[in-house]
């Protein structure tokens, strides 16, 4: 068939879907393989040179109300072209393998130019609308064929091979709903950008708590509660390593910082209806530090607790009064039996652990001054108490 170049870039598409293989107004059987071979090459190149002419296109409008009509045009466009040759292709002509192998490279090209203006120019159409069963049918095709093969491989890492598990589980179980028919231009842009994307080689990669995996599906907002949920697990898991509560609140801390610092699109979702993964998880890190912190403020004052109680069951209880006290650690100290720095620091460091029968906790500070202004009685005990103390060396 003659190839046509003029202003409107879809002439050739549309003469031949239109024209050439409607089984109305042709004698598809009539078309050579010669042909046939021809419009299944041109096929391909087709969708590259329309691509180039659309963007031109675009490019010379100005105003975004014209680029929303043009690329609007264009989709629609695409969409009916697709309709037709699958409702064409029902025609028992098409079973033949040469008419059925160009006709896939049609629909491939109409697929391929679909895609390029819902990826290129997604803004300008309105995503929520419903997709044509034709189209459906032809996208799920090229979808569940990405999926068999994102299926076959595996990752190193059994951390990645879980989360790409509940990927495909997730996007088998979308795929295979039985209201498929209700999906919105919207979905079917997400599930394939995500399928583009898991494609990539390095994308099962490890890399540190957030493999390349994580940071695709958190950048998509791949808002599956079985992802989630493994997420979490999957922190909770290496927080049981540490045995200090503390360090566990030191982690997860490290974690937080990590995933807040991974981009989102907060346009995108996987699941409607439901929350953005980044909102689900920022509130499980918030819950789960307040109860970290909590539990260590609660361990602190028990553990004060705890160590004040040490402190006063292990006092000595002196039969001397706090004045008494003062003036035998002051001779000590003068007279050179317990050697320090200063006075000061020999009452700070043994009046702490002495206790009376009047009093238990004693201040080391008033002890010292008193021990400077004696009185006799207080000196008399004192010299009483160390004499007893001699006698009883004495006996020895």
């Amino acid at each position: 068939m003659k190839m046509m170049n003029n202003n409107y870039p879809l002439e050739w598409l549309d003469t031949l879907i239109l024209v050439h293989f409607n089984p109305d107004k042709t004698d598809v059987s009539r078309l050579s393989a010669d042909e046939l071979a021809v419009i299944s090459e041109h096929a391909v190149k087709e969708s590259s040179r329309i691509q180039v002419r659309i963007k031109n296109e675009i490019f010379d409008l100005r105003r975004k109300r014209q680029i929303r009509l043009l690329v609007r045009k264009y989709h629609s466009t695409l969409i009916f072209l697709l309709d037709t040759i699958v409702d064409s292709h029902k025609c028992s002509a098409f079973h033949k393998p040469l008419l059925a192998a160009a006709a896939a490279a049609v629909v491939k090209c109409l697929d391929d130019l679909l895609s390029f203006l819902e990826k290129r120019f997604s803004n300008y159409l309105s995503l929520d609308e419903r997709v044509p069963i034709t189209y459906l049918m032809v996208s799920r095709k090229e979808l569940q064929l990405k999926l068999k093969s994102l299926k076959k491989r595996k990752a190193e890492n059994e951390e990645v091979q879980q989360v790409l598990n509940v990927v495909i589980r997730e996007l088998e179980f979308s795929l295979s709903m039985q209201d498929r028919n209700r999906i919105t231009f919207r979905q079917l842009l997400y599930e394939r950008t995500l399928l583009n994307e898991l494609e990539q080689a390095s994308i099962l990669q490890a890399h540190g708590l957030f493999s390349m995996l994580d940071h695709v599906l958190i950048g998509l907002n791949f808002n599956s509660t079985a992802y989630i949920d493994l997420l979490a697990k999957r922190m909770i898991s290496k927080l049981e390593t540490e045995q200090e509560l503390s360090e566990k609140l030191s982690l997860l801390s490290y974690y937080r910082k990590e995933f807040n610092q991974i981009y989102s699109d907060e346009k995108l979702f996987f699941k409607a209806g439901t929350q953005h993964l980044k909102t689900v998880l920022g509130n499980w890190f918030v819950h789960e530090i307040q109860y970290m912190e909590r539990q260590v403020e609660l361990l602190a004052i028990s553990s004060k607790k705890a160590t004040l109680q040490d402190k006063t069951e292990n006092k000595l209880e002196c039969d001397l009064s706090a004045d008494q006290i003062g003036i035998i650690l002051r001779a000590a100290d003068e007279a050179r039996v317990v050697k320090s720095r200063s006075m000061s620091l020999v009452f700070q460091r043994i009046v702490p652990h002495l206790s009376t029968a009047f009093k238990r906790d004693l201040s080391y500070h008033s002890v010292r001054s008193k021990s400077y202004n004696a009185e006799e009685n207080d000196k008399n005990i004192a010299i009483m108490t160390l004499e007893k103390m001699i006698k009883k060396i004495r006996s020895y």
